[in-house]
């Protein structure tokens, strides 16, 4: 009886570290495949690039990734590339995915790779900035995938390598991003059986969290044009002053969450972010402009406050003697990020491994919003967001501030994330 005890527990240990193959592999492996995470980050922090015209950083992963002997695919969402890595063992296909583009932020921090990018955008010359942290998404992305490549042998199933851009948003009259790369057939040949994503925060160094269910809100821009009558300052009963109407259409605008939306039901923001009015200060202009965000968890929440939004606009502007122009999702608009509940059931605890134990699983979702949301539609997905704070910082500047920084030191749990994920959701998928 006791050999076959013993039996047994040999047969066990046997099928645990099997079954932990690659994480194994990975603690052997990590601190040379960080060296090379690290160097990408800061060769693409350096070199940022606007939404659909990521050409060079589609060009330099691209190479990273023949380097790796993988196969490369470009023929997705104008500057995407995905690449397949091919397990030598049966299992699930699952993707992984990081977005690629920078912002129009011009960066004050003072780093040895700083970015001095500038370019024009929207009429303006303007700074580019990795200020929501996507290089350090494409870093850790390839470190996950020079790791998976080497390891074909423990990998159970294939991997898809989704490298996406324009997850800020495509220029206005264009289309990008995850949705396009959708509508140009990325998951058509072979459509994966699940998706996961990463974004950095300034967080707790390392620390990651998720939530299952919706966990980033919906987005969409909306813009209002204010139309007036131009006249001389000094004589503003001559004319329709568009500042004061545009002002007044702001102000009241922030009722519709306070005082309109019923907020015991689901949760929503309405901000401004662009006025525009005047060159000259004794001339009241012909027009001003108005641009701003709306985000819900609820699509019948955005219905409502669609409307809202036209009547207010539409209602001050004639009481003003103007007019108003209302226009809704002028840059396309993503849908709530869903989190697959059995995900995240599941693979909190892969989660929680990577991040040796800092890991929570949040209680209430975010108001940022991401174009992850159209995968996750297509096939089961799992976000998450891990904490890049230095060892010694409670709170550093937020994503989209010129002065948002990423701790190099912190990348490592996001890798360990992706390679835990992987191999624990193909050990489920291969014993249910």
């Amino acid at each position: 009886m006791k050999n076959f005890y013993t039996l047994i527990f040999l047969i066990f240990m046997a099928f645990s570290i099997s079954a932990d193959e690659l994480k194994n592999q990975l603690e052997r492996d990590l601190q040379g495949i960080m060296t090379k995470v690290v160097d990408w980050r800061h060769f693409f922090h350096e070199n940022p690039e606007l939404s659909n015209r990521e050409f060079k950083t589609q060009a330099a992963i691209v190479e990273a990734l023949k380097e790796m002997g993988l196969e490369t695919n470009t023929s997705y969402g104008i500057t995407g590339v995905t690449a397949f890595i091919r397990g030598q063992n049966p299992g699930p296909l699952i993707a992984l995915r990081a977005d690629i583009d920078g912002l129009p932020v011009t960066e004050k921090l003072n780093l040895p790779f700083s970015s001095k990018v500038k370019t024009t955008y929207q009429g303006n010359e303007v700074g580019v900035m990795h200020a929501c942290g996507h290089d350090a998404h494409i870093a850790v992305l390839l470190g996950v995938a020079s790791f998976l490549a080497k390891n074909t042998d423990k990998l159970n199933g294939d991997i898809l390598l989704i490298f996406q851009p324009a997850e800020e948003g495509a220029p206005e009259g264009e289309e990008g991003g995850a949705e396009l790369m959708l509508k140009e057939g990325v998951f058509d040949a072979e459509k994966p059986d699940a998706i996961f994503g990463m974004h950095v925060s300034n967080a707790s160094h390392g620390q990651i969290w998720t939530k299952p269910g919706p966990f980033m809100a919906s987005a969409e821009a909306f813009r209002i044009i204010v139309n007036g009558k131009q006249t001389h300052g000094s004589r503003p009963w001559n004319g329709v002053d568009p500042i004061v109407v545009a002002s007044d259409i702001v102000s009241s605008l922030q009722t519709i969450v306070s005082r309109r939306l019923n907020l015991l039901d689901s949760q929503a923001v309405v901000t401004v972010g662009i006025m525009k009015a005047g060159t000259r200060n004794n001339i009241i202009p012909a027009s001003a402009f108005l641009e701003g965000t709306i985000r819900t968890f609820e699509d019948s929440y955005a219905d409502q406050i669609r409307d809202e939004i036209k009547l207010i606009a539409e209602n001050i502007a004639e009481a003003h003697h103007a007019e108003a122009n209302v226009q809704f999702k002028v840059y396309g608009g993503y849908p709530v990020t869903v989190n697959d509940d059995n995900l995240v059931k599941t693979l909190s605890s892969s989660l929680a491994a990577a991040a040796n134990g800092n890991y929570y699983e949040a209680k209430v979702p975010r108001t940022g919003a991401e174009d992850f949301s159209f995968f996750a539609q297509q096939v089961p997905g799992l976000f998450f967001y891990l904490g890049v704070n230095p060892l010694d910082v409670e709170e550093s500047p937020t994503n989209h501030s010129p002065y948002f920084y990423v701790d190099d030191g912190a990348l490592d749990n996001g890798v360990k994330a992706f390679v835990h994920l992987v191999e624990d959701f193909s050990n489920n998928f291969n014993n249910p």
